[in-house]
């Protein structure tokens, strides 16, 4: 790839927390998108592609040796290379929304902020591996104690990175915060503390406010 990273207006990511909602608020983009007529691709990360969820099974499998951090971001970067090419580009070049469970913010906030990697590193990972910048990100914003207590109890065996510490995920949540306060135009902040309805509407408004100020050009 080249070292360009082009913003595509149909390349939508969810990010957040352990226990901000996520999976609720795909759906709601999801069923907004397809109701204005929008051909939706959803996908996550790590993973995606097989190969790629064969990579995400070695990053979160707490039964593995322990993963050094450039050892975890260099695997996340390879699945997420493998994930562009596969999956993203080739749904945006036949005219499809991709919305997201996770992208390369998150390698930011949990290599970045959580591991203390060098941010200019993975910004050059970004450009060199991925090469891809959302239109819109949503991130769900929560309190870390109410995150891990609605999580509590979801998985018998926490995986790697749900099993780490409070002050990791304050850490993370740190640099989500960072990113959006960084990026106004890109980010849009929802208050994941709210009701789930009243989170899927602030997610729906928002997406429906990006949504009109896309050209025809952006949705072609």
């Amino acid at each position: 790839m080249t070292e360009a990273l082009l913003t595509h207006p149909r390349l939508i990511t969810l990010e957040g927390g352990e226990g901000a909602g996520k999976t609720s608020a795909i759906t709601a983009v999801r069923e907004l998108l397809q109701a204005r007529g929008h051909d939706v691709a959803l996908t996550r990360e790590p993973g995606g592609t097989p190969l790629a969820e064969r990579i995400r099974e070695l990053l979160l499998d707490p039964r593995d040796e322990a993963l050094a951090p450039e050892t975890e971001l260099l695997l996340m970067f390879a699945s997420r290379a493998q994930h562009v090419r596969q999956v993203l580009r080739p749904a945006l070049q036949r005219g499809a929304f991709v919305v997201s469970d996770r992208f390369t913010d998150s390698s930011y906030a949990y290599q970045g902020h959580g591991r203390g990697l060098d941010a200019e590193w993975i910004a050059a990972l970004e450009r060199r591996a991925v090469g891809l910048k959302p239109g819109l990100t949503l991130l769900l914003d929560l309190d870390v104690r109410e995150g891990r207590a609605r999580t509590a109890g979801r998985d018998l065996w926490p995986d790697r990175i749900e099993s780490e510490q409070d002050d990791f995920f304050e850490r993370v949540r740190a640099g989500f915060r960072a990113r959006a306060l960084a990026e106004p135009g890109r980010f849009r902040l929802i208050d994941a503390s709210q009701p789930p309805v009243a989170v899927g509407a602030a997610v729906t408004d928002a997406l429906s406010a990006y949504l009109g100020t896309l050209t025809d050009s952006d949705l072609a």
